[in-house]
C-alpha cells in the first residue's frame, strides 16, 4: 500500500478530533439519520483514555432537554468524563422516544433498533475522542432508564454499568453476556412509572414492570446475594422525602445491584429541581449524579 492510499484511509476512518465543549454529531443507522450531543469536559486530555457516560432522555423529550434535566454537564466538568446525549426518534422533531422493549411510543411502534444506534454512537465517538472502552456507562430517565436495562442485557460487551432513574426494565428477562452492575433510582410516589408497576399517569398503553422485577432479574443475572444490605441514608433536608439504599453484593466479577429507594419521591432526577411540578418531588437528600459516578468508578468492565 502506498503512502497516498494510507493517508486516504486515515482520512476516511479518523474524524476530526473533538476539543472541550459541546458538539452535535450525526450518523446514519438503518438508513435513518440520527444524532447525539457530546459534552467534552475542560480537563479532557486526548492522550488519556477517558470514561464515557451515555445519558438517555425520557419519552416525549429530547437530548437538549436531558442536558438541563440531569445536570450531568456540571458533574462531567468536575469528574472529567465525557457525557453523550443521544436523540430518540419521533414524528415531531423535539418529541422523541427510545425503544426499550415494552416502551415507548414511536420508537417502540416502529421497532427502532436503539441498541444498534448506541453501538454506532460508540463506534463514531471513538474516531474523534480517546474513550476508555472499559469505562462506558449508561444512565437515563424514565424511557431512557428503560433503554439502559436493554443495553445492559444486549450490549454488555460495550456497557460496563448502568444507572436507570425512574425507569424499570422493559422486558420480562435479561440475558447479558457478562455481568453488569446496576444502580437504580426510583421514587415510591412516582405516578408516571409506578414503583410497583402497572399503568402510569400520562403513559398511553405501557404496563410497566415493577422496580422489584427489575432488581430481582439483575440480582439473578449477576449472581448476587438475595438478601440486601439495607442502609437508611441521612436526612439532610426536610423536603418530605427519605432515602434507603439496598445493596445486593458479591456478584460475579465483583458486580452488585443497588436500589436507591426514595420514599415520597416522584418522576424526577434526585438532586435536581424538577422541570415540572406535576412530576412530583425531587429529593435533595442525595445527588443521583454523585452517587452514580461513585458507583461507576467502582465498576469498570473487567
Amino acid at each position: 500500500m502506498t503512502l497516498f492510499h494510507t493517508l486516504i484511509l486515515l482520512t476516511i476512518f479518523k474524524a476530526e478530533p473533538l476539543n472541550p465543549g459541546d458538539h452535535t454529531r450525526n450518523l446514519t443507522v438503518e438508513g435513518r439519520e440520527r444524532n447525539y450531543l457530546v459534552h467534552i469536559p475542560p480537563k479532557y486530555n486526548s492522550k488519556k483514555p477517558t470514561p464515557v457516560v451515555l445519558a438517555f432522555h425520557g419519552g416525549g423529550a429530547n437530548a437538549a432537554n436531558m442536558v438541563a434535566f440531569s445536570g450531568l454537564n456540571k458533574k462531567s466538568d468536575e469528574a472529567g468524563f465525557i457525557v453523550i446525549y443521544p436523540s430518540g426518534t419521533g414524528r415531531l422533531e423535539k418529541v422523541l422516544s427510545f425503544n426499550g422493549g415494552n416502551c415507548c411510543a414511536y420508537a417502540m411502534s416502529n421497532k427502532i433498533d436503539d441498541v444498534e444506534f448506541t453501538r454506532k454512537i460508540l463506534d463514531d465517538i471513538s474516531k474523534s475522542a480517546n474513550i476508555d472502552s472499559k469505562r462506558v456507562f449508561a444512565t437515563g430517565i424514565s424511557n431512557g432508564g428503560i433503554l439502559c436495562y436493554l443495553l445492559a442485557s444486549e450490549l454488555s460487551d460495550r456497557i460496563a454499568a448502568i444507572a436507570p432513574v425512574s425507569g424499570p426494565m422493559g422486558t420480562s428477562t435479561c440475558k447479558p453476556k457478562r455481568p453488569v452492575s446496576v444502580i437504580h433510582f426510583h421514587g415510591t410516589a412516582d405516578e408516571n412509572a409506578p414503583f410497583n408497576g402497572g399503568k402510569g399517569k400520562g403513559q398511553s398503553g405501557t404496563d410497566f414492570y415493577s422496580v422489584e422485577h427489575s432488581i430481582n432479574a439483575w440480582v439473578k443475572a449477576n449472581g448476587c446475594k438475595n438478601d440486601p444490605t439495607v442502609l437508611i441514608l441521612p436526612e439532610k433536608v426536610k423536603d418530605g422525602t427519605t432515602v434507603t439504599r439496598k445493596s445486593y453484593g458479591s456478584g460475579k466479577d465483583n458486580t452488585e445491584v443497588v436500589l436507591i429507594e426514595i420514599k415520597g419521591g416522584g418522576h424526577t432526577w434526585p438532586g435536581q429541581e424538577p422541570r415540572l411540578k406535576a412530576l412530583g418531588k425531587s429529593t435533595k437528600n442525595i445527588s443521583a449524579n454523585d452517587l452514580m459516578w461513585e458507583f461507576f468508578q467502582k465498576h469498570p468492565m473487567k
